[in-house]
């Protein structure tokens, strides 16, 4: 019997401290719910000063970037646990098209969210890959860049299969929108029970009005000065009706290629800083520079052309999420000028005329530093300016 009693308490233990992992977890989600707003200003604040350290990247640059990519992905772990408190939460808040778009294909599809989850992951962790790969060789550093660009190219065209050939977006997981006062709400519903009105404060006393039958208080109307935001705030528009489906429409023949080409080109533009690497003229020759950018362009004017021929009304009939995942691409074509070839032939030059003026001189020599820092950055690494 000694044994037994034994073996159950062994058991009983064991037990028990296989079930305070899920504990500890939930308390630290209902901790994150419970201060959303709190732990974006320090995350905010966490990247902001890794982004103006002194020094930050030449000679300590893998230590830093870990503190960078553990920020980034301690942030993607905080959004899925206030996506899933607002979930159960009582707000009426309009979502934004992006949201309710991948929110839709992350909660009807699990292969999209893995997939979605595990891109973010190696968008987040690139470049401290490509640090850690570079201390093993030139050679090595790009087979790395060139196997985490093919794996993305791979998620990315498995994401536009299972989304029915619609477009990507960037970030394919929903953004973060925080609503202190929905996951107040919440919180005060658990606490009370569902359905029943939390005791109010004496502010929300003097100024909302309870309802005799229910017992609920009506929202109170902001000050006079913001009341044309807040009724625009609470205004449906086309988009805010359509189905989540519908906020992307499908692309078929040239805009599917479009789509596609768009994909691979990281991958392309990648192999070929690889080739040329290895000539005398390395990062300076245009070969790589011109053959990326014209594959990106040509991608873009390609889909542009399909959707004049096949949409109604062309460009003009784009809904609001299609123009905005339009006007970021467009925006991504900048960053052509602080890579290969144009960065090192063109944009440095620049760069060093602007930190030279503003050398020794009061402020203005903290922002010239922080600059040449990110220079090292530029100079070194092909992630640092990667924007799939």
């Amino acid at each position: 019997m000694g044994a037994i009693d034994l073996y159950r308490q062994a058991s009983g233990r064991t037990s028990e401290a296989l079930s305070m992992p899920p504990k500890w977890l939930n308390m630290y989600g209902d901790f994150i719910a419970k201060n959303a707003s709190a732990v974006s200003q320090i995350e905010s604040a966490l990247r902001s000063l890794i982004y103006i350290i002194p020094g930050r990247f030449r000679e300590s640059e893998i230590a830093s970037e870990s503190l960078h990519t553990s920020v980034q992905l301690l942030s993607l772990y905080h959004d899925s646990l206030l996506s899933r408190a607002l979930a159960h939460s009582l707000s009426k808040r309009h979502p934004s098209p992006h949201n309710r778009y991948t929110r839709f294909w992350t909660q009807n599809s699990p292969t999209y969210k893995r997939l979605a989850v595990t891109l973010q992951m190696i968008q987040y962790t690139e470049l401290l890959l490509e640090m850690t790969a570079k201390r093993r060789g030139e050679k090595t550093r790009w087979r790395a860049v060139v196997l985490l660009e093919a794996t993305k190219a791979l998620c990315r065209l498995l994401l536009l299969r299972l989304t029915n050939s619609r477009p990507l977006l960037s970030p394919p997981l929903p953004e973060r929108e925080i609503d202190p006062a929905a996951l107040e709400e919440r919180d005060s519903s658990n606490d009370s029970g569902y359905g029943t009105a939390s005791p109010p404060s004496e502010h929300s006393a003097e100024t909302a009005w309870t309802m005799p039958r229910t017992g609920l208080s009506l929202p109170t109307l902001p000050d006079s000065a913001d009341i044309s935001s807040y009724l625009l705030s609470k205004v449906l528009t086309a988009d805010d009706i359509k189905p989540p489906k519908a906020l992307l429409h499908r692309v078929t023949g040239k805009g599917e290629l479009a789509e596609v080409v768009y994909i691979l080109r990281p991958v392309v533009y990648a192999l070929a800083m690889q080739y040329w690497s290895r000539s005398p003229e390395g990062r300076k020759s245009w070969q790589p520079w011109l053959l990326g950018l014209s594959i990106e362009y040509g991608a873009r004017q390609l889909a542009k052309r399909d959707l004049q021929e096949r949409r109604a009304g062309g460009l003009r009939g784009l809904t609001g999420l299609e123009k905005e995942e339009l006007r970021k691409r467009g925006w991504g074509l900048g960053w052509w000028v602080m890579r290969g070839a144009f960065y090192e032939n063109v944009t440095k030059t620049w760069i060093h005329s602007i930190t030279g003026t503003l050398r020794n001189k009061p402020l203005l020599d903290m922002v010239g530093g922080i600059v040449e820092d990110y220079e090292f950055l530029w100079d070194q690494y092909y992630f640092s300016t990667a924007t799939l």
